[in-house]
């Protein structure tokens, strides 16, 4: 696949800022820019940013107007994205982002206009592809996994004894909340004391606000029973954790320093993902597949093929839609009742 084109990043004019402050007329206040803010997700504006750079900067190698943007720069756009191999995800995103920067100035959307949405209707049907999706890690990888997770900390240091690996402890607890629970990455980053509470069957985690439930207009509850084993329990595996690491309030995944000390930092959510993979790894696993997503993916995966409905299935992971846990276990599917099986070949 060729590389997209480059872009330099600017600072000139409307081409640099970000498409939040590009308001018409009067500036917000600091009241203002703060409920601006708050009508779109963190992880979204953040895109919109990176989008609207990427966006403004190639207009500046092409000596066009990305603010108003005419129709014409939109598809040159376009076209050239989908000529260097950009995904139609990416490029689908990019249209947001630019969308957006124009809504913000109150502005005709460039968007819809009838020439970009005919070229786009055709990248899509041209460069269309199933989305890349997360390997489910489920059982029985899962416990090689967590079997994989270090649990002693041994200094090189003479004469310092060993102590438990913080590290380990925090990796079983997020492998097995992340999979039990089915939590977004992002849910697993801003997890906090105060949303953890006891029941008589094990824990229930209290999600003010979710991908599906950004204006926390609804409070989610989430269940994590104890187990049988010990050892595949995410109740004792966070209990054991935040023991460890003294962790009473504040968030309950956090990095961990090289002196085996846990800091007082959340987990950013993309590093939710490097240390899934790292966890993968340290099983003889081949990593590419996975993702922090996995987990999720493996819960809805493996519940199906315990004989779980889609119903009991969404009630855990709070899907809105029963059709979109079909994704999921596709593959899985796929090999059920088919008389393909069964030629006997």
């Amino acid at each position: 696949m060729s590389r997209l084109p480059a872009v330099a990043a600017t600072t000139d004019g409307d081409q640099g800022q970000d498409p939040v402050a590009l308001l018409d007329a009067v500036p917000l206040t600091p009241d203002e820019a703060e409920y601006v803010e708050a009508a779109r997700a963190a992880n979204t504006l953040r895109g919109y940013r990176s989008d609207w750079r990427e966006f403004a900067s190639w207009c500046t190698q092409h000596d066009l107007e990305p603010m108003a943007a005419a129709p014409a720069t939109v598809t040159g756009y376009l076209s050239d994205l989908a000529r260097h191999g950009a995904k139609v995800g990416t490029m689908s995103r990019r249209l947001s982002a630019i969308k957006f920067a124009h809504q913000m100035r109150n502005l005709s959307d460039p968007t819809r206009n009838a020439r970009v949405v005919a070229v786009w209707e055709g990248i899509r049907r041209t460069h269309g592809a199933p989305p890349d999706q997360a390997a489910p890690l489920m059982p029985p990888e899962l416990f090689d996994v967590l079997d994989a997770c270090p649990a002693t900390k041994a200094w090189r240091t003479p004469g310092r004894p060993d102590e438990p690996d913080l590290a380990g402890a925090r990796d079983r607890a997020l492998l097995l909340v992340g999979f039990v629970a089915a939590l977004r990455r992002s849910e697993l980053a801003v997890l906090t004391v105060d949303q953890v509470a006891e029941h008589p069957n094990g824990l229930v985690l209290t999600l003010p606000r979710s991908k599906t439930n950004q204006t926390g207009e609804k409070v989610e509850l989430v269940v994590l029973p104890r187990a049988g084993n010990p050892a595949r329990c995410p109740v004792t595996s966070l209990t054991h954790w935040c023991q460890l690491a003294g962790i009473t309030d504040g968030p309950v995944f956090r990095a961990v320093g090289k002196d085996n000390k846990a800091r007082d930092r959340a987990l950013h959510p993309e590093s939710i993902n490097t240390l899934v993979q790292k966890a993968v790894t340290r099983a003889g696993m081949d990593a590419g597949p996975y993702s922090a997503h996995s987990l999720r993916a493996g819960f809805v995966t493996y519940a199906h093929l315990r004989g779980a409905s889609d119903r009991a299935i969404a009630h855990q992971t709070r899907h809105r839609s029963l059709a979109t846990l079909g994704a999921y276990v596709r593959v899985q599917q796929a090999w059920t009742d088919n008389a393909a099986t069964t030629l006997g070949l």
